[in-house]
């Protein structure tokens, strides 16, 4: 087996829920490092302990909580024994803003801290988590959680994220945190920010503990970026995932003006290429992720002078991922049969950021679906903020009803082609809303994965039907060691 002093194999953070601490901590027992998605821990443990919590773990996860009258209030306003009908919708919960209500600040501390304490449950491995810059509003408060919780790592893409190492630092001093927010037509004499205070959480009569500063790695797509983090970033930068555009979820956008291939794809060029040799100069470790789930890729990277790769597809569709099994099934058997395509999506993302769609039956992804799903915006994770005509801010996401995103100013341009991914995601992993009066329609999902996912099924084993997360690292690791990299 190769040995490193940083993992080899870090588990990409995929959302929502896919990556959850089921899959985490099995990739974390093995000595690699786990990683549970911070995207939409709030309305997923909701919802989890309105499903009646099955098993008891977000139960077991809250009464670790540190704050035991927190972990109370968010049993009884969302608890329900027994699970509830299933007809029944899921209850709604606050939208993210900047200012969030105690009670929203409290159920995204208390989730990221639940979902990271399950993952570190059982083994003595690392732990990290993943965020999205692009979803500010939520992410102080979450990041807080996942370092009650004992985080080892913090990872951060799909944005610019120079002010996470300053957070961490501050919270593990105890401190609060401010972060400016990104404004469509604020100008430079503005002042929108989203802020948390540890204090404000924890009764009058403790102090906020000192915590552990967990290792941060921002995610990348050029070395251009990464030198501007190690510069300009608030804190330390520990490392970096430097992400390709096969990658799954969102990619980062091709260089130079946009150009599609007769199918509408973006075109990718030797310009979207990272230079791996102005990663090396900088002295950080690096990870090299998109189509790396291969031995040979493996040796590879750690001959191109990386740390490892990072994984995320291979591991989407093994028995501890949070995908809903049914989704699981129907992906490995159309891997097999090798009739599964992927599309790189440049409008169906609210970020604007291309989106790697699998092009499954049923799903949102293929256009005879019928019923596609409605536009609505009840969760809000990927709502911009916008300057308001009086100077206050505002929120609105191009995936929401049209009418409503051009009467807060959006233009009808900006809505083409957009999809609901924050419903969509949830529905991937047996969470989706129920619509209607009887709630008999359910929110469509929508699988994203990079084009690895088209022969995901070279890790099932003669006669299986399914493998384990374990398979895939011994499947990579005693492969590349076996190319005789040291």
């Amino acid at each position: 087996m190769l040995t490193n002093k940083l993992p080899i194999i870090i588990q990409g953070g995929m959302g929502a829920g896919v990556s959850d601490w089921r899959l985490a901590r099995a990739v974390s027992a093995t000595g690699q490092l786990g990683v549970v998605s911070g995207t939409a821990l709030d309305v997923i443990v909701a919802r989890r302990l309105q499903m009646g919590d099955t098993g008891g773990h977000v139960r077991r996860a809250l009464a670790a909580f540190p704050i035991a009258a927190v972990a109370d209030r968010i049993l009884r306003r969302y608890f329900i024994p027994g699970g509830k009908a299933l007809d029944a919708p899921f209850k709604s919960k606050p939208l993210p803003s900047e200012r969030p209500s105690r009670p929203a600040v409290e159920l995204l501390v208390a989730s990221s801290f639940a979902e990271v304490f399950l993952a570190r449950e059982g083994h003595d491995g690392a732990v990290g988590i993943n965020f999205l810059e692009k979803i500010q509003a939520t992410l102080l408060p979450s990041l807080y959680g996942a370092m009650l919780a004992g985080v080892s790592c913090v990872l951060v893409g799909a944005g610019i994220p120079r002010s996470i190492p300053g957070a961490l630092d501050r919270f593990a001093c105890g401190d609060g945190v401010e972060i400016t927010l990104d404004v469509k037509g604020a100008n430079s004499d503005d002042h929108f920010v989203a802020g948390f205070r540890p204090s404000e959480l924890w009764p009058a009569t403790a102090r906020p503990p000192a915590l552990t500063r967990p290792a941060f790695y921002a995610i990348v797509s050029s070395a251009t970026l990464a030198t501007m983090l190690v510069k300009k970033s608030n804190g330390r930068v520990d490392g970096f995932i430097v992400e390709g555009p096969t990658a799954g979820g969102h990619n980062a956008p091709p260089r130079g003006p946009l150009r599609l291939t007769e199918a509408g794809e973006p075109i990718y060029s030797e310009r979207d290429q990272p230079d791996l040799e102005e990663f090396r100069a900088l002295g950080l470790p690096f990870w090299l992720a998109g189509s790396y789930a291969r031995p040979e890729r493996v040796a590879e990277a750690l001959r191109c002078g990386a740390a490892g790769v990072q994984v995320g597809t291979a591991f989407a569709y093994c028995d501890e991922s949070g995908l809903s099994r049914e989704i699981r099934e129907q992906t490995l058997a159309m891997s097999k049969a090798r009739t599964l395509r992927v599309f790189t999506d440049p409008t169906a993302s609210p970020t604007g950021f291309p989106f790697k769609l699998v092009q499954l039956p049923g799903t949102l992804a293929d256009p005879a679906t019928p019923g596609r799903s409605a536009r609505v915006c009840d969760l809000g994770y990927l709502r911009h903020a916008y300057k308001k005509p009086d100077g206050s801010l505002g929120w609105r996401c191009p995936a929401e009803p049209v009418a409503d995103f051009v009467e807060k100013g959006g233009s009808e341009a900006e809505t083409q082609g957009r999809k609901c991914l924050c419903n969509a995601l949830l529905a991937n992993i047996g969470l989706g809303q129920l619509r209607g009066p009887a709630g008999e329609k359910r929110e469509l999902a929508l699988v994203t994965s990079g084009d690895d996912v088209m022969e995901v099924a070279r890790f099932l084993k003669p006669g299986s039907d399914s493998y384990r997360a374990v398979d895939v690292i011994e499947h990579l690791l005693y492969g590349a060691a076996e190319l005789n990299v040291s």
